[in-house]
């Protein structure tokens, strides 16, 4: 390997191995990882509901954190021992945190080097996803767009256009954990469970346009996800954790050109055209980082 990919490479460095038992025998932990967005949640359509400033963002945060509160209590009904949250949509502090059960752990706020997968490891037995969203490709989802909807065109795993859930699926696949359920439009749901093979698809509303859909009432999608989830987990032993072949070649596309030519000024980074980059990652957790990197950074940060 380069010397420069070396020394680059190494700001993304692992920090946790990728293998665990999974131990499934009488009184063994069942920990479980719950990965919650906003968009695909029952209800919300536009973003008046998926930020502060937006009129609606009071019911927006309720509705997602009833679902989350589901996906808790099917979790639980499966035999989960330990769940652990993390709010994954917008500033990621979007969650009632005082709604949730004193025993489950919420990972909140952003920027988050593993983004909408942090606090994953390899001793979580299932990932289960919440109020996700279709990609930025497809032209069906409601509020369709791939980790930045201001930003990216398109994001590509090896060749292959991705989700959110997808990218966050081979996460926890780096990790030998597989997703066992998916909540969120129909939409995204179909594309997530198209890889994630074997993971409860738990449609709780049907796009109609990209700020209009058909969707089930608060209470009705969350005992739909509470069932889903359960279901899911009970067939945890049957699911195969999404695994991506590795090293990992990272493609994102962007909306202008600006970022992918000054982006290209690093070495380890390819343009491929004027809107386009490319960057071969070890694996999914520098993968990760990578992009993590890319939409966060700015020489103006401060604390």
């Amino acid at each position: 390997m380069p010397k420069k990919k070396m020394m680059f490479g190494a700001a993304f460095a692992l920090a946790a191995a990728v293998t665990s038992s999974h131990a499934q025998g009488p009184g063994a932990q069942r920990r479980v990882f719950i990965s919650a967005d906003m968009e695909g949640v029952a209800g919300v359509v536009t973003g008046d509901q998926l930020g502060p400033t937006g009129f609606d963002y009071k019911d927006g945060r309720e509705m997602m954190t009833g679902e989350v509160l589901a996906a808790i209590a099917g979790a639980r009904e499966a035999g989960a021992t330990e769940i652990v949250v993390a709010d994954s949509h917008g500033n990621m502090q979007n969650i009632l945190i005082d709604k949730l059960p004193a025993d489950v752990t919420l990972v909140r706020g952003t920027p988050r080097p593993l983004s909408m997968m942090d606090g994953i490891d390899a001793g979580f037995d299932a990932v289960v996803f919440v109020g996700y969203h279709a990609s930025t490709t497809n032209p069906e989802g409601v509020r369709a767009h791939t980790f930045s909807s201001a930003t990216l065109a398109d994001v590509r795993l090896n060749g292959t256009s991705v989700t959110e859930g997808a990218w966050n699926a081979a996460v926890a696949g780096q990790f030998g954990v597989p997703v066992v359920a998916v909540s969120g439009d129909e939409a995204a749901v179909k594309e997530v469970a198209s890889l994630a093979v074997g993971a409860e698809a738990i449609p709780v509303k049907w796009p109609i346009g990209f700020h209009a859909a058909r969707t089930l009432t608060p209470e009705a999608a969350r005992q739909r996800i509470r069932e889903g989830v359960r279901k899911g987990l009970e067939r945890r032993a049957s699911i195969k954790p999404y695994v991506v072949k590795v090293p990992v070649r990272v493609e994102l596309r962007f909306k202008n050109y600006r970022p992918a030519e000054v982006l290209a000024w690093l070495p380890v980074v390819t343009r491929v055209d004027a809107h386009t980059v490319r960057y071969e990652a070890r694996d999914m957790v520098e993968a990760t980082r990578f992009v993590a990197f890319v939409l966060n950074y700015q020489a103006s940060l401060e604390p």
